[in-house]
């Protein structure tokens, strides 16, 4: 029991159920809202609302541009400042309303065709993301830093938001189709039931939000008398004297550019490859189940080692995106549906623990950073980890709407032509196979196995007793 107590008050707490719960509806919330922009945004631009290709991949880009500016100000904003409803939790409320505004906003087509209109509200949404996203990641790291806890905690925060991805891959287009029954669920005529099933996940979003934001308390954050030495420039400082975090920056923006491109072309693929629209829910529900996988990464972690997970769940992605264009390719195959719901079940549980298990890597290199330096800057890691995978969305969001300029997509065709077949069919399998094997090399190179990192977290701890 003593030991037990000694160890809570260096910093090594443990977290109980409903706690680990309450921090995974705050991932859980955002992915209603962000998932729903990473699936379906671009597919509703071109359309529903009525936005060219190409312009709406350079609107991809741009927006994300502007992240690279506002994202390490939000980071540096947060570490700098304590608020009375909690350092990095106020956010979730804070930010949490605007964000829910500006999501309805994004998929409402009263300026149908606008690009002033798309770009004002893309923008809005993305910078009100960041402003929960980054304080509600440095949360994270602020509640404990027993490395086997943040394990747990970081498998339910994933279970969560594969939770929020299943419905929304599963439940946006078969919302859309229960609410405009009479219309095809990716035309303009079905433009209303769009906007009110957004409105409907951004506010049940909000109310996840708050719950998250009652059942989290911070108790390893930056002391109030050293936040004035928290400046933006930390930022680019931290990203170059922190090994561990630029491995981990590479491997973001890769594995968010293949989720992303898979995400995108879903829809494209099982609609204009495998000419089957209504069974796209089934398609992309069946790719978030998965996620029954993770309370179980933790024990797999402690059997194999860290990088041989995710060396296995890479492969296991490959190896069903593999099977995934064989079956597509072939015609006897291609007609039996159930082979593709097993190849895409393979393809995503790999894709869902790897993806989902990389998280548990930022308090890591937040506490290797603290190591080096003395700064718990977690709001600054937090935006700079924010930067990376809305990089490789940015990529995962422009690539796709590239390759269908480039094989001359045509939404008014309902039959695309086998240049625009073979495209679509590189973005479901090919292009993310080869961004997964880039992953593989990339994720070889990160050396903080635990014990390296415990022992690090104790001599942190070791470092305050004795300043007190």
């Amino acid at each position: 029991m003593m030991n037990s107590i000694s160890n809570e008050a260096k910093g090594f707490y443990k977290l109980s159920w409903m706690q680990r719960i309450g921090f995974g509806s705050g991932d859980l919330a955002q992915n209603l809202i962000y998932q729903t922009v990473s699936a379906y945004l671009a597919i509703f631009y071109t359309n529903v609302f009525g936005l060219a290709t190409g312009a709406a991949a350079v609107m991809f880009l741009i927006v994300r541009l502007v992240d690279v500016l506002w994202d390490p100000f939000v980071g540096a904003f947060v570490d700098k400042r304590n608020p009375k409803l909690g350092k990095y939790r106020s956010y979730l409320i804070l930010g949490g309303i605007p964000l829910t505004g500006f999501a309805i906003l994004c998929f409402w087509n009263g300026f149908s065709g606008s690009l002033l209109y798309a770009y004002i509200t893309y923008v809005g949404l993305s910078m009100c993301y960041t402003l929960v996203n980054v304080p509600y990641g440095a949360l994270n790291a602020s509640l404990t830093r027993d490395t086997n806890e943040i394990a747990k905690l970081t498998s339910v925060r994933m279970l969560m938001a594969n939770i929020g991805g299943f419905a929304v891959q599963f439940g946006v287009p078969k919302f859309i189709q229960y609410l405009a029954p009479d219309h095809n669920w990716k035309q303009a005529s079905a433009a209303n039931a769009w906007f009110t099933v957004m409105l409907i996940f951004a506010v049940v979003g909000l109310v996840l939000l708050v719950f998250c934001f009652t059942q989290t308390k911070e108790r390893v954050v930056l002391e109030s008398n050293k936040t004035d030495k928290v400046h933006y420039s930390d930022l680019y400082k931290e990203f170059i004297r922190n090994r561990p975090l630029r491995v981990l920056a590479l491997f973001f923006i890769t594995a968010f550019a293949m989720m992303a491109i898979g995400n995108t072309a879903s829809s494209y693929y099982f609609g204009y490859n495998i000419g089957r629209d209504d069974l796209i829910p089934w398609f992309n529900g069946i790719g978030s189940i998965p996620a029954i996988f993770l309370p179980f990464v933790p024990a797999i972690k402690r059997a194999i080692g860290k990088k041989q997970t995710f060396y296995v769940f890479l492969l296991i992605a490959i190896i069903g995106m593999a099977l995934l264009y064989i079956i597509t390719v072939t015609p006897a195959l291609k007609s039996q549906i159930w082979l593709i719901y097993v190849a895409q079940f393979i393809k995503s549980t790999g894709v869902i623990v790897a993806t989902g298990y990389m998280w548990v890597l930022v308090p890591e290199v937040i506490s290797y950073g603290e190591w080096k330096t003395g700064k718990r800057i977690s709001g600054v890691v937090n935006a700079l980890t924010g930067i990376f995978f809305k990089a490789g969305f940015a990529l995962g969001g422009a690539i796709p709407l590239l390759m269908l300029t480039i094989v001359k997509f045509n939404k008014d065709l309902p039959q695309q032509t086998p240049l625009t077949q073979q495209g679509i069919l590189w973005l479901m399998t090919v292009i993310p196979a080869l961004l997964l094997v880039l992953a593989m090399f990339i994720i070889s190179k990160y050396d903080l196995e635990d014990e390296k990192l415990d022992a690090i977290n104790k001599e942190i701890e070791a470092r305050h007793l004795d300043i007190k």
